[in-house]
């Protein structure tokens, strides 16, 4: 087992995370301190000639010999085709490439130090529990995958959600019968701290099926002409339909309204009918190649915001372990499929 770790350092964060489910303890548990240090020595060196300005004040700082922090900066300049740092007589002074990989440098040590206090908080836990207060639209989308996926790793973590309208979410978070709340378009003036957020684009939905489906964007004069199955005002959705049509003086004259995402998604599978969603709202039925995303071409459309929320610093290790893995789901399927 022990001749095959290395090459586990080369795995992407997909493959790492498989294998974490498929050995169900994370990676971390399994090659223990010497794999985060594998990684983070180099960091700790980079960070600290910066501040420093010399690699020899950096030696002394770290206790280290100067000649082995610079053999690894000149390894890494080779390997990036780059230089990291321009030697001046007196001093050390980043390169813009530098500059650039110095601010991820110090992104992933802080993330590595958050890790290592929820492994080290986690330690001894077999069981926990936290509360989730969301809005319909997560819970009809994302938030499904988000959950089984997080039990198939914490079997005997019990996690409680409730649904609720933006201004009950925020009250409930805020007097404390949840722990986060999951939503879009959460208001930002709430005395709520963000934990996580990610912008989605709002456009139009549709079945396969529908003579407009091979297109790849639409307007809204196209979307007029064909049966309207809308969001109702308690939604989020909403107000931004009623700002662009707003903004292009034409007439907003939906055929159904509804406060049901899944409603919306079934009337969107009927060849003819139109619905206005996001992509994270259609995930199985765009991947099953039933129902079609389509960008609008009206400028100044503005995206919806899905944000996770506290009331502080979450403190909860198995909150903040969900957080982490719901913002990796978004980051990942954002990076598949939003443009």
């Amino acid at each position: 087992m022990k001749a095959a770790l290395p090459s586990l350092r080369y795995l992407s964060a997909r493959a790492v995370q498989n294998l974490e489910k498929f050995l169900n303890i994370p990676i971390v548990y399994l090659l223990g301190e010497s794999f985060i240090m594998l990684h983070s020595r180099l960091l700790v060196y980079l960070d600290t000639v910066a501040r420093c300005g010399s690699i020899r004040k950096a030696g002394e700082h770290l206790n280290v010999a100067s000649t082995a922090i610079n053999r690894q900066i000149l390894a890494l300049e080779q390997d990036l085709g780059a230089p990291i740092f321009q030697r001046l007589p007196r001093k050390l002074v980043l390169t813009a490439s530098g500059e650039i990989l110095l601010a991820h440098v110090r992104e992933t040590l802080k993330n590595m130090n958050h890790t290592r206090q929820i492994l080290e908080d986690l330690k001894g836990l077999k069981r926990g529990e936290f509360s989730i207060a969301t809005m319909v639209g997560p819970v009809s989308t994302f938030l499904p995958l988000a959950l089984t996926d997080f039990h198939n790793t914490h079997q005997n973590v019990r996690t409680h959600v409730s649904t609720y309208g933006t201004h009950d979410l925020v009250e409930v978070v805020k007097n404390g019968q949840a722990d986060i709340g999951i939503g879009f378009d959460i208001p930002s003036e709430n005395g709520l701290v963000v934990q996580a957020s990610r912008s989605v684009p709002l456009g139009v939905v549709m079945s396969a099926q529908h003579p407009l489906a091979h297109q790849e964007s639409i307007s809204l004069e196209d979307c007029n002409a064909w049966p309207l199955v809308v969001a109702d005002e308690s939604m989020a959705i909403r107000p931004h339909l009623e700002d662009l049509y707003t903004a292009k003086g034409l007439t907003f004259t939906p055929s159904l309204e509804t406060n049901s995402i899944e409603l919306m998604r079934q009337m969107a599978l009927v060849p003819g009918n139109i619905t206005f969603l996001t992509p994270l709202d259609i995930i199985q039925e765009q991947s099953e190649g039933k129902l079609k995303f389509l960008t609008l071409r009206e400028n100044g459309i503005h995206p919806q915001t899905v944000s996770i929320v506290a009331r502080s610093k979450v403190s909860n290790p198995f909150t903040s372990l969900f957080i982490e893995r719901v913002e990796y789901f978004l980051q990942e399927y954002s990076s598949a499929h939003f443009v």
